[in-house]
């Protein structure tokens, strides 16, 4: 008989023995107390022992006899305070057995009674009847018998009591567990989860029971839950901590069930966090941490549903968030993009009543069945069956009436379903959806942390279906109070609310609203925000392209609206603003830090690192998304490159914006790294008019800014947008067919005419009239379509004295980006008045006229370095850049349609100089640069206009302040001529005292006119020269 079977064995003989003594006691003989008493403690005992309800009944009908009974006079028994507590201690263990609330109630307020006794006195242990009311209390809340948040609250400070207490820790550890099982629960009473107390409390358990798992994964939780409602990213940090102490815990290769809910839970964070938030860092850590579940061993339908998040995840990489109905659903699961993995509506809705899972649930199967109703919800977005709607209603209202306890469920169903009401054409519907949302609103709660944004959203998308219907101007006037709202809302994801700001402008601008300008600047300020969610050039120029119906147009409707309202200076002001949005970004990055240094030379240098650092990171080309693990096998895998360089980004972004804030704070340098104003603009034209065109669909116009008067306007007739489209479309479409027939030479010729006709005419008359004289300098600086189409040879124009000239013969014209890059240009380097020196890149070998145009260039009166051949590698030209004002390269150009990053000169040995290779260097002192080489001021077609992403454009951001370029592939046949007579012009006497960058313009116009003199020269080969710059 083991040491268990004695002792019950005693129990009963004991137990026997007392029932037959009692038996045969009167209520009044003295050894009746302690006889009950002992029974009642041989009963208590064996219920510990076998778990018998009818012991543990006995045990307390014979601890209250006992109460009643006159006590014997020589002490051998229990007083009343010591038979109260078995009481209290027996109700205790049987409230957590049947789960009767009276024995909850009266076990609480024995405890309660009982602790403001001198328990001391008569040998109870304080700290266990503390113990045993949070035991208590744990009940309660569980069976949600009182206040649910003041019993945990209560239970909150007895914890707290207790971990500072001298107890040992094996005996606090149990009681502590209560509070974190009730905490697990969910049952604290708030949406935002647990109050501040029970954290704390939490916080100190964990630092007390450190080998505590369960305790660490609580606190976890409840930091995740406050970091949603909150938006608070400290608490998320601290979770994730927590969790990875518990991952990292050592012990054998084999992870232990803590460890692997941890894991499970970091996953949940991670993806939660980006869903609600949506920054770019916030979706690296999701694709990490699902690759981190990837690599357990997990039954292969759980593989399969992590792997296609892990899918969709990556693709989100290359996808802006479409704004529009239902934001935060409509992008949540890429990776689900056909059903064909998932249950059909009618198998999950068949599921509903075997669906009860706790969001905190440990049970992973259970987890995976809620995540498929999950991704459904999320599909439901793109139904538009009018059938399926209505099943896919049904569905939604069912899984809102199931008996569930996962809070993302019941908020992605009430998602789903305000949305589909929001597409039906009932106006029952409607009203009661707008009736919700203007609830919603109202409700200052946010359990799951999405940012109101997207309640707004879905309200102005009802308002506006209600209005289509009755068309009610009450709906109107509250949509375009609900845009400003939901645009300045910064919790939301940056490229959602730059789509919203972009349909708030559209609409605002369509109707006249006085909310129009602000509409517009918000979505300007919006879409370079949207940029930097891309963390390199090249990233950021596709994100571009894919989305240039919403980029391409904004900055110039922005403009045409100010030209309507006659604000011309505020035009020119936002044009500026949004074009060349890649040029200027990089920019930023190289801006004077001088007059900063010379007032805080500490601020100065650590954004000087930070801008090194940025710019390092945003010229990389190609990112690899492999992170060399196959998903299996390894629990704790590397971030990929791509999430490294992400989380980098967005970390050196976030520093940088609080240096500038601190520079602007700064006396003097408020403006700091802000748009340029219309006072410092228009002295881009201090050596010049320059003309902008604006091709806009709302209307079009063209602008003269003057240096020394307001800017002049000329407006344009109404089919102006359309011809200019179809000039562009026709000279692209003819050099499609062939570069070398009659059509082609025709077609151009056309061109030009045209384009003289609807630009070059009115430009002409209104020079004229500014009294700005032939042979002046002037700059073009074209949008859209425009900066396809040759301005500069616009032609022929008619002649009262003479053969018809081009636009090249009356003035002297140049081309700029953006007027900051031309106001760059015009500032004078160190050593501007001293005669240049030309680094002179060439290959021979690979063009046969570059040879005639080598000997050209080395002809002239200055010193030339010559890199020819092998000699010119990618890394010899840009060392020996530095060392030359002047360069002139003669060699191949390359452009790769969709690729302008890779746009490159060909070297020897088919080395290439890269666009990317040019703006990573820095050429300070550099003036002037002739590239004689195909294609080097091209557009391609899939690019965007105005951003400008060419060779030419690229040597003019390294330095260099004045550009000779080509727009198509030039005839290498005419680079010798060209350069002498260019050159011969720029080192004349004739302009003693300019500078020599700045007789680049008018050289280039006279070579150009050499070269049309020449016999045979087609019109497309003079016409392929254009200048850029000072």
């Amino acid at each position: 008989m083991d040491a268990q079977q004695l002792r019950l064995h005693e129990l009963a003989t004991a137990i026997s023995y007392f029932q037959n003594v009692i038996s045969s006691l009167p209520r009044s003989h003295p050894l009746r107390a302690p006889c009950v008493q002992n029974l009642a403690w041989a009963r208590f005992e064996r219920y510990t022992m076998l778990y018998d309800l009818d012991d543990l009944d006995q045990s307390i009908l014979h601890f209250t006899e006992a109460i009643f009974l006159p006590l014997p006079w020589n002490g051998y028994c229990l007083n009343f305070i010591q038979i109260f507590f078995a009481i209290t201690l027996a109700l205790v263990h049987r409230a957590n057995e049947s789960r009767q609330p009276e024995d909850v109630t009266h076990a609480i307020i024995y405890l309660r009674y009982l602790r403001g006794q001198s328990l001391e006195a008569f040998n109870i242990p304080p700290n266990r009847v503390t113990g045993l009311l949070v035991e208590a209390l744990g009940v309660q809340v569980e069976m949600e018998l009182g206040d649910v948040r003041q019993d945990i609250e209560e239970m909150t400070v007895l914890c707290h009591e207790l971990l500072k207490s001298d107890i040992p820790t094996t005996s606090v550890t149990g009681f502590i567990m209560v509070l974190v099982r009730v905490v697990r629960g969910g049952q604290w009473g708030e949406p935002q989860g647990p109050s501040h107390k029970v954290m704390e409390c939490l916080q100190e358990a964990n630092k007390r029971l450190p080998g505590s798992y369960e305790v660490s994964i609580a606190l976890a939780r409840s930091l995740f839950k406050r970091c949603l409602t909150a938006d608070s990213n400290d608490d998320y940090e601290e979770a994730v901590t927590i969790l990875d102490k518990v991952i990292h815990a050592p012990g054998d290769t084999r992870l232990t069930k803590h460890q692997e809910e941890a894991l499970w839970l970091a996953h949940t964070f991670a993806l939660t966090r980006f869903y609600a938030i949506g920054r770019p860092e916030h979706l690296e850590e999701a694709i990490n941490r699902t690759r981190a579940l990837l690599g357990e061993a997990l039954p292969e339908h759980t593989r399969h549903f992590l792997m296609n998040d892990l899918a969709g995840l990556r693709r989100y990489r290359f996808i802006v968030p479409m704004a529009g109905v239902a934001g935060c659903l409509q992008d949540a699961h890429l990776g689900s993009s056909d059903g064909s993995d998932h249950p059909s509506l009618q198998d999950l809705a068949a599921s509903l009543t075997e669906l009860n899972v706790d969001q905190d649930a440990d049970n992973h199967e259970e987890l995976l069945n809620a995540n498929l109703h999950l991704d459904l919800m999320i599909s439901i977005i793109r139904i538009t069956d009018e059938a399926e709607v209505e099943e896919a209603t049904k569905y939604c209202r069912r899984l809102l009436g199931s008996s569930h306890n996962d809070g993302r469920i019941a908020h992605f169903a009430r998602t789903a379903l305000d949305q589909l009401l929001a597409c039906t054409n009932n106006i029952e519907d409607l009203d009661e959806t707008i009736s919700i949302f203007h609830d919603k609103l109202l409700d200052n709660s946010n359990s799951l942390g999405v940012p109101r944004f997207y309640q707004i959203l879905k309200l102005i998308t009802c308002l506006s279906a209600r209005f289509l219907q009755l068309r009610r101007s009450e709906d109107l006037n509250e949509i375009m109070q609900l845009y400003p709202r939901a645009v300045n809302d910064e919790s939301a994801r940056t490229p959602d609310r730059f789509l919203l700001s972009r349909e708030w402008a559209n609409i605002a601008h369509f109707l006249g609203h006085p909310s129009t300008s602000a509409a517009y600047d918000c979505a300007i300020s919006l879409m370079q925000d949207t940029l930097t969610f891309f963390p390199t050039l090249d990233i950021q120029h596709s994100r571009l392209v894919a989305m240039r119906d919403r980029y391409d147009n904004l900055p110039l409707d922005h403009v045409s609206y100010h030209v309507s309202m006659g604000q011309l200076p505020r035009a020119i002001e936002n044009l500026e603003r949004g074009r060349a949005l890649l040029w200027s970004e990089m920019r930023g990055l190289r801006t004077s830090i001088d007059q900063i240094r010379a007032t805080d030379s500490h601020l100065a240098d650590k954004f000087a690192d930070i801008n090194r650092d940025l710019e390092v990171l945003t010229f990389k080309l190609t990112v690899s998304t492999n992170s060399g693990d196959d998903g299996r096998g390894n629990s704790f895998v590397r971030m990929d490159p791509l999430g490294h360089l992400v989380v980098q980004q967005r970390k050196l972004l976030d520093d940088r914006n609080k240096l500038i804030t601190q520079i602007q704070a700064l006396p003097g340098f408020e403006t700091f790294l802000k748009p340029p104003p219309f006072d410092k603009l228009h002295s881009a034209a201090s050596r010049g008019p320059v003309i902008i065109i604006n091709h806009c669909r709302f209307r079009s116009d063209i602008l003269i800014l003057l240096y020394n008067s307001s800017p002049s306007l000329i407006p344009t007739a109404d089919d102006f947008y359309d011809r200019a489209n179809s000039l562009r479309d026709q000279l692209l479409g003819a050099r499609k067919e062939g570069l070398d027939s009659n059509q082609y030479e025709n077609a151009l010729c056309s061109v030009l005419k045209e384009l003289y006709e609807l630009v070059g005419r009115p430009v002409i008359q209104m020079l004229n009239e500014l009294k700005v004289p032939e042979q002046s300098r002037v700059w073009w600086c074209p949008t859209s379509a425009f900066c396809s189409l040759p301005l500069h040879a616009m032609g022929p124009i008619p002649s009262e004295d003479g053969p018809p000239r081009h636009f090249l013969d009356l003035y002297i014209p140049s081309y700029t980006t953006t007027l900051s890059t031309l106001i760059e240009s015009n500032n004078p380097g160190p050593h501007t008045l001293d005669k240049p020196s030309i680094l002179l890149v060439s290959q021979p070998d690979a063009l046969p006229g570059a040879r005639g145009e080598m000997q050209a260039v080395q002809a002239t009166s200055t010193n030339v370095t010559t890199l020819s051949s092998e000699m010119a590698t990618p890394t010899s030209v840009l060392e020996s850049l530095r060392e030359h004002r002047f360069a002139h390269i003669a060699c191949h150009g390359i452009l790769e349609l969709g690729k302008p990053f890779v746009g490159s000169f060909k070297l020897h040995g088919d080395k290439r100089l890269s666009l990317l290779d040019i703006v990573r260097s820095r050429h300070p002192d550099a003036e002037f640069a002739f590239l004689s080489a195909c294609h080097t001021a091209e557009l391609t077609e899939a690019s965007i206009a105005d951003e400008a992403l060419h060779l030419t454009a690229a040597m003019q951001y390294c330095g260099f302040r004045s550009v000779v370029g080509t727009i198509w592939a030039m005839a290498d046949i005419d680079g010798r001529d060209l350069a002498r007579n260019f050159y011969r012009r720029v080192f004349s006497d004739r302009q003693e005292g300019a500078r020599y960058y700045e007789r680049t313009a008018e050289a280039l116009r006279d070579a150009v006119n050499n070269l049309r003199k020449k016999r045979d020269v087609t019109l497309e080969r003079w016409v392929n020269f254009v200048h850029y710059g000072a």
